[in-house]
């Protein structure tokens, strides 16, 4: 990281520090009355409402442009500072550790649950209703009524639940890592790669320009991109979410090195979304019996995040689906009918990748709204993927024709770019920045014998 970044990076980091720590004090004080209030004691104050919340006009931090962009109110930044406090000023809650003195026992009213590998009091959702409400059945029916999973809190992924136990006050009232590294160093926070989240973000240094595909391609492509694009103006502003289903599925298929990697990538920079790329070979083969709760998480996240899935290898998914022999099978079946559904119900965009379409079986098929062909490129498409690998880098020698390369050597892409490292490497050694014909030659046929063919 250079010094520039690093500087940007400290920058952010004062500034949420600076408003955290604001937000803080305002709990503080919240807690503080509210407390006073629920004991009875002697308070100048009437109302926790009476702390009103640090204005953020004049801060620029990832938390407050949180607060501005969702127009978050009293109750929403004070359930999203109580989750925050844990990881920030964990002493801000040991208040909520005192006995009841009567029944030497805890405050139930005040929820809380403890943790197995620290000390401390880690709020839940009832330890929110109590400081809004305390022993107010009005305050507290009102918290029932609004906080539930499809509170925004919850749906755009702020704050983490347990899917595995009934949505209630009893729940921990955690904040997600990803939001957790977002508001406090600005950081994206991304799920580590493995059995409980099998995907792989995937990007490009590449631009659209770039993509050499043949007409048909590039114009479905463009359909594609376009959906991104006007899918919310077409569904939401133009009131046709009743007659359109939401979400867009795309079948690529065609041999490997034809470009279906690169073109999920470029749709997703093109449209300011993430891609992420799922191996269905490595969830549907290693983890039997555990698809289903493996890839839940996934598409949840995904819906949240408007990001683009790309399952590679679609192969493993439909050829699952077979008749059964025993219990593994039987799991296989059911996981590979859990994906398709999460893949048709889901409301982004889903590509699916293949080397052979006759792997599709026909019902699944319609339901694709685009079903794209990546065959290997022409005579025009190789021409310009050679001209796009030696330029700007190389200075090509004299006997070196790229008509003639073009017209002589059927390659894919990905076939290419290998040709093109053999010949770097072989530059290199030389130490000139000159390729020649021979190892383009050389590079040809190491491509052909790794298929069984002759120049």
């Amino acid at each position: 990281m250079d010094a520039k970044n690093v500087n940007y990076r400290m920058e952010i980091i004062q500034q949420s520090a600076h408003t955290i720590h604001h937000e803080v004090m305002w709990f503080e004080r919240v807690v503080d009355t509210a407390l006073t209030l629920y004991f009875k004691n002697e308070s100048e104050f009437d109302s926790i409402y009476a702390h009103q919340p640090p204005e953020i006009v004049t801060i620029d931090s990832p938390y407050t442009q949180l607060i501005r962009e969702y127009e978050l109110g009293f109750e929403e930044r004070l359930i999203l500072i109580l989750a925050l406090i844990p990881h920030v000023k964990p002493q801000c809650l040991d208040v909520f550790l005192i006995k009841n003195q009567n029944l030497d026992c805890e405050f139930s009213e005040f929820g809380g649950v403890k943790s197995t590998i620290k000390s401390g009091f880690f709020p839940t959702l009832e330890t929110a209703c109590f400081i809004l409400g305390g022993y107010d059945f009005n305050a507290r029916f009102t918290f029932l009524s609004v906080i539930k999973k499809d509170h925004l809190l919850y749906k755009i992924g702020i704050l983490d639940y347990d899917a595995e136990q009934d949505f209630g006050l009893h729940q921990p009232l955690k904040i997600s890592n990803e939001y957790l590294g977002l508001l406090t160093t600005g950081k994206k926070y991304l799920p580590q790669f493995g059995a409980k989240f099998p995907a792989k973000e995937i990007s490009t240094k590449l631009n659209w320009e770039d993509l050499i595909v043949d007409q048909n391609v590039m114009e479905d492509l463009t359909e594609v991109k376009d959906w991104l694009l006007y899918s919310d103006l077409i569904l939401n502003e133009w009131e046709l979410d009743n007659k359109l289903k939401p979400g867009y599925r795309v079948l690529f298929y065609g041999l490997p090195g034809t470009g279906k990697t690169m073109a999920a990538s470029l749709l997703g920079k093109a449209t300011n979304r993430p891609v992420f790329r799922v191996d269905l070979s490595l969830v549907v083969s290693k983890y039997i019996g555990e698809t289903e709760k493996n890839l839940g998480q996934l598409f949840d996240e995904a819906e949240h995040k408007d990001w683009i899935l790309f399952f590679d290898e679609a192969d493993a998914l439909f050829g699952k689906r077979t008749s059964t022999k025993g219990a593994n099978d039987r799991y296989a079946n059911q996981e590979v009918a859990y994906l398709l559904q999460r893949i048709e119900d889901f409301s982004g965009l889903v590509v699916l990748a293949t080397n052979i379409q006759t792997n599709i079986d026909e019902a699944f098929s319609r339901r694709f709204q685009s079903m794209i062909h990546f065959p290997k490129p022409g005579k025009k498409e190789r021409k310009l993927l050679w001209e796009r690998l030696f330029q700007d880098t190389f200075e090509l020698e004299s006997a070196i024709n790229l008509e003639t390369l073009s017209d002589d050597y059927e390659l894919s892409g990905g076939e290419m770019i290998n040709v093109l490292r053999y010949c770097a490497l072989e530059a290199a050694k030389r130490n000139k920045k000159i390729i020649e014909l021979n190892d383009i030659i050389i590079g040809v046929r190491r491509e052909y014998n790794k298929s069984n063919k002759t120049i």
